[in-house]
């Protein structure tokens, strides 16, 4: 009997979290402050890490260090920074039921143009408001949005629904189909997973957002989380037909996944605000520069690579040094992406909104998430990443990221789009102008506003003012 021998090509997508890129993420959504004091803290726990001084001496042996460290590094052997057999996979599982904080799932311009931010504080948003300003960016309908931000508002601490997601559906016409979209568009907000209804549902939102989906992955997710806890790989071998080692080396992705998301965000106590970003103007254009003051420049210890060299015989002493090696450039990569990444979406903002500072607040244009996103080929998760807690410095003043996204206002109804924030400032100019004995109603400032070609609805007069703490009219009236 002849046997036939063929060959065939298959292609086929596996989700993949380097650490590099692991790392990078978590430097991300960190301030400038926070990215300084968490170097300084991996400096100290890394005696691979060396800081470079300003000598010229100093930069060559840098660059004499960096490749001889990067031509050692091609020679590792790829071992994951957690053994499979050390993580307590049980205790990642119970952290979605008890109230601890959230699990950690990973290692790891001149002086006189910088104005004095010592007295400058700031809040952090709430996870609401996070998500609130997030969803405000989508355009959805009036009623849509009602229900997305009345799912918001019925989110825990921990990300997750506070009742079922049924009875927040019964107070809206919003059919089931309509609803569960709206929801899932929820969950694909930053931080990813928040308004599951249990931990399964949590998982899989993030599963769904990776820019390489495993459905090998989601099917653990989906049936087998028990099985994980209790370490039971053959029957998750014999539910997905696939072997114990591919079972094993999926289960790490999981590594990379919060399973309390709404944890990384809070209203933390007040903090000092230090500029990520500075925009300078200079010869008639805007030039974007990451501020780099107090983040050391890193390099790899001379002494340890030497080290390397007469460890070769002990085995130990040479897994030690390489597992700090290897941490020690993920780390230098991580802040060269972390900043390159700011620098791309920085950039992105200020040819976007080129009016704005060449003329001020009120030439802000309408710009939501996704057009800087599709600008710059990145999920708009990371660009919220980016733009929350971050601060940058202009010639017109100091600004959160987050305050150049805004929705189109006034164009519905055949008028002109204008920022939510230029609408403010044109409220405001009508009401400090207007007569205090006889002071401008909601619909005469709508009125006001349609002769500029800006046909806002009383309601939304109603809603902007209230959101600047200015009175209705009968209370700002002056009676004599």
């Amino acid at each position: 009997m002849a046997v036939k021998i063929s060959q065939s090509l298959k292609q086929s997508q596996t989700l993949t979290m380097t650490p590099q890129l692991q790392q990078a993420i978590k430097l991300l959504t960190l301030t400038h402050l926070e990215m300084t004091n968490a170097i300084a803290e991996e400096m100290v726990e890394n005696p691979m890490l060396e800081e470079v001084d300003g000598s010229t001496e100093s930069l060559k042996e840098e660059r004499l260090a960096n490749q001889t460290a990067e031509a050692k590094a091609e020679n590792f052997d790829e071992k994951p920074i957690v053994e499979k057999d050390d993580f307590d996979w049980q205790a990642y599982i119970e952290t979605y039921n008890n109230h601890s904080s959230t699990p950690s799932l990973s290692q790891g311009s001149s002086d006189d143009e910088m104005p004095n931010y010592e007295n400058i504080v700031s809040k952090g948003d709430t996870l609401a408001e996070h998500l609130e300003w997030q969803i405000r960016m989508e355009g959805l309908d009036d009623d849509d949005l009602k229900f997305a931000i009345e799912i918001i508002h019925n989110i825990n601490d921990d990300g997750y629904l506070a009742v079922p997601f049924d009875e927040i559906l019964t107070n809206y016409e919003t059919s089931r189909d309509r609803a569960f979209e709206i929801l899932g568009l929820v969950q694909r907000l930053d931080p990813v997973g928040c308004g599951s209804a249990d931990l399964t549902d949590c998982l899989l939102a993030q599963a769904r957002i990776a820019e390489e989906r495993s459905p090998l992955l989601e099917k653990i997710i989906r049936d087998h989380l028990v099985d994980i806890r209790n370490r039971d790989f053959s029957k998750i071998e014999k539910g997905t037909g696939v072997s114990i080692d591919k079972v094993k080396e999926t289960i790490e992705l999981l590594k990379n996944f919060n399973p309390k998301p709404g944890r990384m965000v809070s209203a933390a106590a007040t903090h000092y605000i230090v500029p990520d970003i500075y925009v300078v103007e200079m010869g008639g254009e805007f030039v974007v520069k990451v501020n780099d003051e107090g983040v050391p420049r890193l390099k790899i210890s001379k002494l340890y690579q030497d080290m390397m060299k007469s460890s070769e015989k002990n085995s130990e002493a040479k897994e030690y040094v390489q597992e700090k090696l290897k941490s020690a450039m993920w780390l230098i990569k991580s802040i060269q992406n972390r900043q390159k990444t700011i620098t791309k979406v920085t950039k992105a903002i200020v040819r976007q909104q080129q009016d704005f500072f060449k003329r001020g607040p009120r030439f802000l244009k309408p710009m939501i998430l996704k057009d800087i996103a599709n600008e710059i080929g990145m999920h708009e998760s990371t660009v919220s990443r980016v733009t929350n807690n971050k601060y940058m410095h202009t010639p017109i003043g100091l600004f959160e990221l987050k305050y150049f996204f805004n929705t189109g206002i006034g164009g519905k109804n055949g008028g002109i789009d204008v920022a939510g924030e230029v609408l403010k400032i044109k409220m405001k100019e009508l009401i400090s102008n207007e007569n205090p004995r006889k002071p401008l109603s909601d619909q005469k400032i709508a009125d006001l506003l349609s002769r500029e070609d800006l046909k806002v609805a009383r309601r939304t007069v109603a809603k902007y003012r209230e959101s600047m703490n200015i009175l209705s009219s009968s209370k700002r009236k002056i009676k004599d």
